[in-house]
Order: C-alpha cells, then structure tokens, then sequence
C-alpha cells in the first residue's frame, strides 16, 4: 500500500450484521447452556432470526444484541 493511503473497509449490510450476530449468539449460547438466561436468549434468537428474515433488521439486531447481554456477551462491532 502507498505511502499516505488508508485502507477504508466496506460498510456491511443490516443483513450481514445479523448473520455475524447470529452466529456469535449461537455460540455464546453452546458456551453459556447452563446459564440462568439461556432459555430467554433462546426466545430472543428465534425472534431476531424472524425480524433479519422480514424487514425489520434494526430490530432484529437490536433483539440479538439483548440476548447476547443477557449472557454476559459483548455484542460485535463490524
């Protein structure tokens, strides 16, 4: 890379984001099965997966990063 130039990283889409935190809940889920919350971060799953599936992604990254606190887990940033 030139001297000077920064490498700028694409923007991901809403749609991106909720595959990236699906997939960070359904492991944090494995690692936390026996947690108090895991069966409401379960609940929390199947709606964010059907808010991604629809037109609702806000609300469904919204709702994945809710049960990925509700484990204790820091939602990613990308």
């Amino acid at each position: 890379m030139a001297a000077g130039h920064v490498a700028v990283k694409a923007p991901i889409t809403r749609i991106e984001r909720c595959d990236a935190l699906q997939q960070q809940l359904d492991h944090a889920i494995i690692q936390h099965a026996r947690a108090k919350r895991a069966t409401q971060a379960r609940a929390l799953r199947k709606k964010a997966e059907k808010f991604c599936a629809g037109k609702s992604q806000a609300q469904g990254i919204r709702t994945y990063a809710t049960a990925l606190k509700l484990l204790g887990v820091k939602p990613i940033d990308e």
